[in-house]
């Protein structure tokens, strides 16, 4: 087989050729030349893959030229050697040079492009902004450190100095650090045991006293007498924000998603409220799933009173008291001040406990039925794969005995005029 000729041009042609294309020097170096919006002259280099017979392609960097700085035809041969060389060893030079470069990568780099890539799957408002402090300011001491060589040190100098001051940041700060290094294994940019597993690092850790937050709520024992102080506080109210108080303990949603509730939501004929996925707390609810809210006969009386009759599908339902086209929600603190005027001690998400204490106390349902009540994820990961069904028809007897059970309290169902009854 005929020798391939190697040195095709001289130092003089490689610094005046201006002809777009790939021009070559033998032995796979090619000068290219391309002109445009992204005009440049760069050294390359072809093969063709051992095994795949696929063609690859390598630069060599910028090519000198006139009035351009950049590699010299002597440099470029050298780089072109090199790498017939490693063909010759039967290495294959694009993988060195991609594993060269993800070698390089540090966790700072990686973990900015990782947080682009997740952000749109973010609910909460202020996500980003928790995701992008821990990652730029906690993680500031291994930001410049190659993914490859983060250690178990590493992550301990970040925790240690909070883990007792402030256990919940420093739980998450550990979660995402793990969950970037993570990506980083699949997509390899490094491998082994991931240095902030929580397994790992537990016999390192103090043990913290992780103090959960109670909402405020009220013995459900009182409920029926809170929803009838709500009634009465309606009558008197040009607003429908006892109404909301009302429907959100009937239904025992988070606030969140009875103030965003549109018209659009509600199926009257099957006595149904469909909460969109995106509106569900991802940490409890299984992510991607909209949730069926079974509704009591009060519940339905409560919605047939506030949606006029024109009401677009795109209302919102509890619209704000000034908002006359229904385009803006009731306010963030609306209900909970509604709740406070008439029972001091009870808080919008103390609602759910008292929901949840008398299921558990007053009922024969299975705790599974009231977990599901409340949207709350149930069982292992396993169980959650195997069950398709949401529990619907045992749901919507738990609310209704729920709806009787806080309607003992006031038999009398009044509503204002205009409404859909």
């Amino acid at each position: 087989m005929a020798k391939r000729q190697l040195h095709k041009l001289s130092a003089r042609e490689a610094e005046a050729i201006i002809e777009p294309g790939r021009h070559s020097d033998g032995g796979g170096l090619y000068l290219a030349i391309e002109t445009g919006a992204h005009a440049r002259r760069q050294w390359i280099f072809l093969y063709r893959a051992r095994g795949t017979g696929k063609r690859r392609e390598i630069g060599l960097g910028p090519a000198k030229g006139k009035g351009r700085d950049g590699i010299s035809l002597a440099d470029a041969r050298l780089k072109a050697a090199d790498t017939r060389k490693k063909l010759a060893e039967g290495k294959d030079p694009a993988a060195e040079r991609r594993a060269e470069m993800l070698a390089a990568t540090t966790f700072g780099e990686f973990a900015d492009a990782f947080l682009v890539s997740i952000k749109a799957g973010f609910k909460g408002k202020n996500t980003l902004a928790d995701w992008t402090r821990d990652l730029k300011v906690r993680c500031k001491p291994i930001r410049e450190i190659e993914l490859a060589n983060i250690t178990v040190n590493d992550v301990l100098g970040i925790l240690s100095p909070i883990w007792m001051t402030i256990n919940r940041t420093a739980r998450e700060t550990r979660s995402r650090i793990e969950r970037v290094l993570d990506a980083a294994e699949a997509r390899g940019f490094r491998s082994g045991k991931n240095p902030a597993m929580w397994k790992t690092l537990k016999p390192l850790l103090p043990k913290s006293k992780r103090s959960k937050r109670h909402h405020k709520a009220a013995p459900y024992k009182d409920v029926p007498v809170i929803v009838q102080a709500l009634q009465a506080k309606h009558e008197a109210a040009d607003t429908a924000v006892n109404l909301a108080a009302e429907y959100i303990i009937l239904t025992a949603v988070r606030t969140s998603e009875a103030r965003l509730m549109r018209v659009r939501e509600v199926d009257f004929a099957e006595r149904l409220w469909t909460i969109p996925a995106e509106r569900m707390k991802s940490e409890d609810h299984p992510e991607g799933k909209d949730f069926e809210v079974p509704l009591c006969d009060r519940a339905v009386a409560i919605l047939k009173a506030v949606i006029p009759k024109e009401a677009a599908r795109s209302a919102y339902v509890f619209a704000g008291q000034w908002s006359k086209d229904r385009t803006k929600p009731l306010g963030m603190n609306a209900v909970l001040q509604a709740l406070k005027a008439v029972y001091p001690a009870m808080t919008t998400h103390g609602c759910r406990s008292s929901f949840r204490d008398w299921a558990g106390d007053e009922t024969r349902f299975e705790r599974e039925i009231a977990e599901m009540a409340l949207a709350h994820k149930v069982g292992d990961e396993t169980e959650q794969a195997y069950r398709r069904g949401n529990a619907l028809k045992k749901r919507r007897q738990l609310m209704d005995a729920w709806g009787r059970y806080v309607a003992s309290g006031s038999n009398v169902i009044r509503l204002p005029r205009g409404g859909l009854v």
